[in-house]
Formats: structure tokens, sequence, C-alpha cells
């Protein structure tokens, strides 16, 4: 299983509902596409406050490379990705995302 996780700093401006919307679409269309499943986001909540500014974020976990690759094509997730550069800070730079195989 490959989980994708994908830490964001929002422009001070993006309000949390437009935030909501963008994972919202996300999870709908993780819920759609074949072998993703499990779409988790939100807001941080750490106790440890050390978000260094990537305050929300999201997992999904794929059941392979091959899923993900499906999803990284999806036209639906480029435009939602695009909504994620558009409201981060310094654009792909306020993003980080990791793969890891577990």
């Amino acid at each position: 299983m490959i989980r994708h996780i994908v830490l964001t700093k929002f422009k001070p401006d993006t309000s949390e509902d437009k935030i909501a919307g963008i994972y919202a679409g996300l999870s709908a269309l993780a819920d759609k596409l074949p072998g993703a499943q499990n779409f988790t986001g939100g807001r941080s909540e750490s106790p440890e406050q050390i978000e260094r500014g990537y305050m929300h974020g999201f997992v999904i976990d794929f059941d392979g490379w091959d899923a993900l690759q499906t999803y990284a094509e999806n036209d639906e997730h480029k435009a939602l990705g695009g909504q994620l550069v558009e409201n981060a800070v310094g654009g792909i730079d306020g993003i980080l995302v990791l793969d890891l195989d577990v």
C-alpha cells in the first residue's frame, strides 16, 4: 500500500471553507478512483505546535504505485492540485508531498 501525504502552507487569506471545499473534492475523487481509499484531511490540532506553517494536510491510501499514478494523471486531481498551488504560500513551494510504501 502507498500512503500519499500532502502538507500545505495556505496563504493567510485562504478561508477554512475554501480549504474544506478542496479537500471535499479530493475525498470524492478518492472515493471513485479504483485503488484509492481512506482520504483523511484537515487542519492540524497538534499539541506540539511545530507545524512550521504547514497547518493543513491530507492522506490518501493507494493499493500500489499504479493506482497512485492513475490519481496523479487524473484531470480532476490536476484541477484540485492547481487550487492547492494557487492558495499555497509561494505556490508549489508551500506544499510538501511524501509517498510511503507501507
